[in-house]
Formats: C-alpha cells, sequence, structure tokens
C-alpha cells in the first residue's frame, strides 16, 4: 500500500516540508511569531522554557527542539534566541545540523541582531528562502513502512476502550505489520496495565524497563504526598464514566494493539526500532504530543471522548471521537467518528480502513482539521522547579 512524500538523505520519509521557526527561550516567542507570520507557508512553535532551568530540564527542553527540528516532516529550521538564556540557539541549531545535516538550519540572536525588529526583518528573509527552496523538492512514493504512527488518547470517556482506541490499536497492528513504528505513551495511563504491557515485551529486559518507568511514575507521584485523582483521571474524565487510573489504563493500552513491544525509551528520545515502543511521558496531551513529534512521529492519531481541538505544528494529528455526540459536537475538530462502533452502523475494521484511507490522502495532501485550524500546540515535561 503506497503513500507519497518527502524523501530525505537519511532515507526516512516526511508526510509535509515543514519550515519552522522554533524559539530557543521564551523571550523568544514573538519575534518567532511575527516572523512566521510574514511566510506564508512557514510555522512556528511557543514555550514557556529555555531559561533559568536546571541542567536537566535544561536537556529535556533542548532535546524537544533539537527533535522538532530534525522530525522527517521539516524541511528546514530557523532557531531564534535571545542571546543570554541557558540553552542558546546556536547549540540548538547546531545539534539539529549535526543529526540532519542535508536540512537546511539558521539561527539568530536578537541581542546580536539589535533588537527584535531587526531581527523579524533577517528572518523574514532567512525563512522565505527556505520556502522557496522546500518548493522545488518533489514528492516521491513510500509506504506504510515509512510510517512511525505516535498514539495518543485525551479527553477520555467510557466508550474510548469500546470503540476509538481499538480501532486504533487494529491500525497500530496493521502499521507494525507493514514494516512501520509506532509508540505507546503516556505513562501515567498505563499504571494498572504494567503486567500486561510487560507480558508483550520481546525479552526479560524489555520487561523489565516497562516495570521500571510505570512503577516509577507511580511512586514519583506517592512521592508528592499527593492524590493523583482529580488530575488523572480529570474531571472531564470522571463525567464522561471513567472513576479510577486502573480503568482509563485499561481503555488507554488498547491503542498499542496485540503485537510485541520491541523498545522502551525516554521521553523525547529518537525512535530507533521498528514495531512498538513505548515512551515514558506523562499523560498531559500536549507535552506527550510533542514528546512523540520530537521523536519522530511523522503522523499522530488522537483519540478522545470528550473532544480537543490538539494538533502539532509539524506533523498530521488525526482526531478520532469514541461517540458520535462528540463528533458532532466538535465537528470542526474531529477527523474520523468510532462511535459508528456503538452506534453499531460500522466495525473496528471498518473505521480502520478509513483511518488507513485517510493517512494516504493525507500524504497526498489533504489536511486534517487540525492544521486547518492551525494548532500548534507545543509544551514540554518540566521535572523540576525554575531557578
Amino acid at each position: 500500500m503506497k503513500i507519497m512524500g518527502y524523501r530525505r538523505e537519511d532515507g526516512r520519509l516526511g508526510l509535509r516540508n515543514k519550515v519552522i521557526v522554533i524559539p530557543s527561550v521564551h523571550c523568544a516567542n514573538k519575534v518567532c511569531e511575527n516572523i512566521a507570520k510574514q511566510c506564508q507557508g512557514s510555522v512556528y512553535i511557543n514555550h514557556q522554557h529555555g531559561c533559568s532551568q536546571l541542567e536537566f530540564d535544561a536537556l529535556q527542553t533542548r532535546d524537544v527542539l533539537i527533535g522538532h527540528g530534525t522530525n522527517a516532516n521539516v524541511f528546514g529550521v530557523l532557531i531564534v534566541g535571545l542571546g543570554c538564556e541557558v540553552i542558546q540557539a546556536k547549540i540548538v541549531a547546531e545539534k539539529i545540523k549535526e543529526a540532519t545535516p542535508y536540512k537546511k538550519v539558521e539561527y539568530l540572536v536578537i541581542q546580536e541582531c539589535g533588537g527584535s525588529k531587526n531581527t523579524i526583518d533577517k528572518g523574514v528573509k532567512i525563512v522565505n528562502d527556505m520556502l522557496s527552496a522546500s518548493l522545488k523538492l518533489q514528492k516521491s512514493e513510500g509506504d506504510f513502512s515509512d510510517l512511525i504512527l505516535g498514539t495518543e488518547c485525551g479527553g477520555s470517556d467510557s466508550y474510548s476502550g469500546l470503540s476509538a482506541n481499538p480501532v486504533l490499536g487494529s491500525l497500530s497492528d496493521f502499521i507494525i505489520d507493514q514494516g512501520g513504528a509506532v509508540i505507546l505513551a503516556e505513562t501515567t495511563e498505563l499504571i494498572g496495565c504494567e503486567a500486561i504491557l510487560a507480558k508483550r515485551a520481546k525479552n526479560n529486559e524489555i520487561a523489565k524497563k516497562v516495570y521500571e518507568k510505570i512503577l516509577g511514575y507511580e511512586n514519583l507521584v506517592k512521592s508528592f504526598h499527593s492524590d493523583i485523582r482529580g488530575a488523572n483521571p480529570s474531571p472531564g474524565n470522571i463525567a464522561g464514566g471513567l472513576s479510577t487510573i486502573e480503568e482509563k489504563s485499561l481503555g488507554c493500552i488498547y491503542k498499542a494493539g496485540t503485537r510485541t513491544l520491541m523498545d522502551v525509551i525516554d521521553y523525547a528520545k529518537p525512535v530507533v526500532s521498528k514495531g512498538l515502543t513505548f515512551m515514558n511521558t506523562p499523560g498531559n496531551d500536549i507535552e506527550q504530543l510533542s514528546a512523540m513529534v520530537a521523536g519522530g512521529a511523522n503522523i499522530c492519531v488522537f483519540t478522545t471522548g470528550r473532544g480537543t481541538p490538539t494538533g502539532s505544528a509539524i506533523t498530521p494529528t488525526i482526531k478520532m471521537s469514541s461517540n458520535t455526540f462528540c463528533y458532532n459536537n466538535m465537528n470542526d475538530a474531529i477527523d474520523v467518528n468510532a462511535g459508528d462502533i456503538i452506534d453499531g452502523a460500522r466495525t473496528k475494521e471498518e473505521v480502520r480502513d478509513e483511518l488507513i484511507n485517510l493517512i494516504i490522502r493525507i500524504s497526498n495532501g489533504e489536511l486534517v482539521k487540525a492544521e486547518i485550524n492551525e494548532q500548534n500546540d507545543f509544551s514540554v515535561w518540566r521535572l523540576a522547579t525554575t531557578c
């Protein structure tokens, strides 16, 4: 089964060919936004990080920024810094170039450019030149083995584990069987299911990592002498019929299908294995989505029972509802209705096939609703206090 995309020099396939403007620090957010808004076809992200962070937090933020620049959906990158921050624009740009030397990568520093206006003027020229160059790149043929699928559920309800998540699990199995890769994340939403996931590990070492990540996260929450209930499941989850984190987890794990777990990786680290990879992330929708995109996801499917507009600046994010009310109520944000399964109108396999056909159309240029709505959500999992 063929898809179309932009074949990079390292062999990866991008379903998009984005030019992205990335701030190395939150002080550069507005400059990045103004550059992108003057360059039709470019995208940008904003964040609240980059300075006053302890070393391990700064490195995690840097990894997520670098991962967005190196993602196969990206053609060119402009990094903008202020000049006095912890995460320097030059370092981020160098790391992206080191990992993907064929990419167009530039950086600007506001203090060195003589202020915001001068930086914006220079940035607009750089980005427009990248955009012109990106238009010369022709699409080539690929297949489902080129996909790294990010799986996510947010605003879950009692139907999520009965319709949308099983459909996504069926898609995950299909992509793995075609030679592709799938990311399972949301560690907090696997609490109670660690034995189920570990049983699918390819060896004892991978199984041990499953327990370490999930139980470690549970113990971290306990160390704060806080109750996870109310944060996860969230008030919306509870209103949607989910009573405990274990109940939510039993629905969430369906996203991962049934195939062997090949790898366990840390937050936002690159996916290097074909098959199923478990990435250690929070359950927070945007922190998780940003990590999967940084890890290399070139397509994402996000299931929801309550509804969400969330999307990535560079990776098409398909939204699938677990029930028909959600699909109708938030139709400007939802692409696929798995509620048809609950209604008895379609089977799990029929909805999965709709997803497969949608991915093919996306590879040929069709936009998902998150792209139409210009959802450029981005956030980084903070590990400690700001200094």
